[in-house]
Formats: C-alpha cells, sequence, structure tokens
C-alpha cells in the first residue's frame, strides 16, 4: 500500500503575493482561493510509495446539503480535448451539477468515479435504486513523476479526501498535483479568488487548477521562462510539451448553467496569460458552477444576473485563473518519481529578482 500523507501544516508555502506581487486589477477574497465562496472546500489525499508512486486525488465540495437533490447550475468548456474527463455530457444536457467535483491521474478514473458513485450514495438519503448518479471527475497525465499504469488510488480513497476538506487547504505538490509538471518545473494545485461588485451587490469567484501543461512561462507579463532558458517551445521537450490543466471555477452569484459556459470559456485565456498555448497532447478543461441554485432551470431564472453584468465576473475568472497557475507552482516543492526522474520547483528566488526588475506595480 502506499503512504498516505496527510496534509501539511498550513502556512508553509509562500505564495506569489508572499513576495509583494499582485496579479490582476480586482480585490481578493480572505483566503484568495475558490473556498472564499460560501460553503466550498477542498480536500487532498496524497499518495507517495517508493521511488515510483507520487499521486493523489482532490475532491471539491460546494457545500450544498444534498447536493444530488439540490442540484446546481453548472458548464463544462473545452479547450483542448485530449482527455478522459468523466460527467461532462449530462453537465452539459441538463445544466446542472449534482456530485461534489474529483480530480485524479489519467488512469484513475475509474476507481476514483466509483468511489464518488459510493460516496454521494452513502450520504445521501431517498435515492432510488433505479436511479443514476452522473460523478463529475477531472484528471491530468502525471506520468513523468508517476507509475500511472500502476493502478493505486482505491474507491475509498475519495472518501478519504472527502473527510479532509477544508477552507484552508493546501496549495502545490498535494493531491491530484502530487506528480504534475507545468512549464518544465513542478505543477501542482492552484487557487484563487476575486471579489466582483454588481449594483451594489459584492460576489465571489474563485478557481481552483491542477496543472500539468507546458509552454513559455509567463508571470505578469514578463517571460519568465524565456530569460530562465526554460521553455517547451526551443525544442518541444518531449517530456514537458504538452500535458493537462483541470480547471473549476465557482461563484455564489444567480447565474445559468448558459452564463457559467460564457464563465468557463474564459478559463483558457487564464492559462494564455501564464504561457500556455494548450498544446496538441493537452486535456484542458473548465468546469464552472454556482452555489447559488437560481440558475437551476425552472426554479427561478427571473433572479439571474442579466448577460450585461458579466464583464467583471469575465476578468474575475480570468485573473483567478491565471493567478491560480502562479501558486500552483510557487507552491510546489521539488520532487523526485518515477526512473529517478526529478522535477524541480520554479527557482523562486531568480523568478522574484526578475519580477523586481520588470513588473511595473499599478497603484
Amino acid at each position: 500500500m502506499p503512504d498516505i500523507l496527510p496534509q501539511r501544516h498550513k502556512g508553509t508555502e509562500k505564495r506569489i503575493r508572499d513576495y509583494g506581487f499582485t496579479p490582476g486589477f480586482l480585490p481578493v477574497g480572505a483566503l484568495n482561493r475558490i473556498s472564499d465562496v460560501p460553503g466550498v472546500t477542498v480536500g487532498h489525499l496524497t499518495l507517495r510509495e517508493g521511488d515510483c508512486i507520487r499521486t493523489g486525488v482532490t475532491v471539491i465540495d460546494p457545500g450544498v446539503d444534498d447536493l444530488f437533490h439540490n442540484k446546481l447550475p453548472a458548464a463544462v468548456a473545452v479547450g483542448n480535448g485530449f482527455g478522459k474527463i468523466a460527467g461532462t455530457t449530462q453537465i452539459d444536457e441538463l445544466g446542472t451539477l449534482e456530485t461534489p467535483i474529483a480530480l485524479t491521474n489519467t488512469l484513475a478514473v475509474g476507481p476514483v468515479l466509483q468511489g464518488l458513485v459510493e460516496l454521494v450514495i452513502r450520504n445521501t438519503p431517498k435515492i432510488p435504486s433505479r436511479v443514476t448518479v452522473n460523478a463529475v471527475v477531472g484528471e491530468t497525465c502525471d506520468g513523468v513523476l508517476n507509475d500511472i499504469h500502476d493502478i493505486v488510488i482505491r474507491p475509498d480513497d475519495v472518501t478519504r479526501a472527502w473527510e479532509y476538506r477544508t477552507a484552508d487547504f493546501e496549495l502545490g505538490a498535494v493531491g491530484a498535483g502530487t506528480g504534475t509538471c507545468a512549464f518544465a518545473w513542478k505543477g501542482g494545485i492552484g487557487s484563487a479568488s476575486r471579489i466582483v461588485c454588481v449594483d451594489g451587490k459584492g460576489y465571489t469567484v474563485g478557481a481552483i487548477l491542477q496543472t500539468n501543461f507546458g509552454g513559455a512561462l509567463t508571470i505578469m507579463g514578463v517571460p519568465v521562462g524565456a530569460l530562465l532558458g526554460k521553455t517547451s517551445f526551443s525544442r518541444f521537450l518531449p517530456s514537458f510539451g504538452d500535458g493537462s490543466c483541470m480547471m473549476v471555477v465557482a461563484t455564489d452569484a444567480p447565474l445559468s448553467s448558459r452564463q457559467l459556459g460564457r464563465i468557463a470559456r474564459r478559463c483558457p485565456l487564464g492559462l494564455a496569460r501564464a504561457g500556455s498555448v494548450m498544446g496538441h497532447g493537452s486535456g484542458d478543461y473548465a468546469i464552472a458552477l454556482s452555489t447559488n441554485r437560481a440558475g437551476v432551470e425552472g426554479t427561478n431564472p427571473d433572479r439571474c444576473l442579466p448577460d450585461s453584468a458579466l464583464n467583471p465576473f469575465f476578468l474575475a475568472t480570468v485573473e483567478a485563473v491565471e493567478e491560480s497557475v502562479y501558486d500552483s507552482m510557487f507552491c510546489a516543492e521539488t520532487v523526485t518519481g518515477r526512473d529517478e526522474t526529478t522535477v524541480e520547483q520554479i527557482p523562486v528566488r531568480e523568478v522574484v529578482e526578475i519580477l523586481r526588475k520588470h513588473v511595473v506595480v499599478i497603484p
């Protein structure tokens, strides 16, 4: 059995804002995480064993009691579809989410799907035996560091990750981000949030990412990867050239599934700001959800915000995704895994020096 690692004590990782940089224009929430959206929590289960197992599970829980019967408006957008995500066609068809969202490695989608279904059935009263459960599982391939053909993740690991859920969850090389890579450095789990105001009322937009893709890292407009001589564009390095990214965006604003689809389609813009081109072998998926049930068809659609009010949400989404990329790397320590492969943490000190020379601070 692989070692199941508890989350490290919070506060051990330093994020980009801890160095004095403030990406974007909008204010952030108290935790600057997706969990700034009221009710949302995240749990990780990290698996490490010997020299070859570096993987895990991350569960995003919207925080709605009896979610299966109190479905939330949701939507999915596909940037580049080279992936094995589960449960999205029903979201496309019906516009609703009825389970937490789990993230894992590509070949563990099966056991994680089973575990998520079992979790929902066990915790939901009165699901008739003839009724299905549409579990949603996203993935990226962590095969650079993890022996992905060794299916070590089991269905009950989903429950363990769910039981670890908290608002102040860990970032970096944990959970589903344990074995991932980004821009030829160590990737992982990143998260950020933004506060928007519409007609005098405040709403929160939060994102969480599982970063595992290539490109030329750009931070706040500065070509950091090129300046450090490490991009996957120079020789299209086979180990790091493509990869994938799972993006989950949540808000408490009253929005319909159609409107959430418009938000989800803005997520790749945040990746582009950070230097991704969503390469041929990359599975880049965005799931957007609202914890406000006003957007569920047949409830109270008149309460939804008008489309003309969505621009702040578009900006918040792009900024939160972009910053989540940065923090997934700033917070991820160097990891050695399969075939003694080592993927190093981004050289934080050098990056900070570069940014201090080139970033224009906007008051």
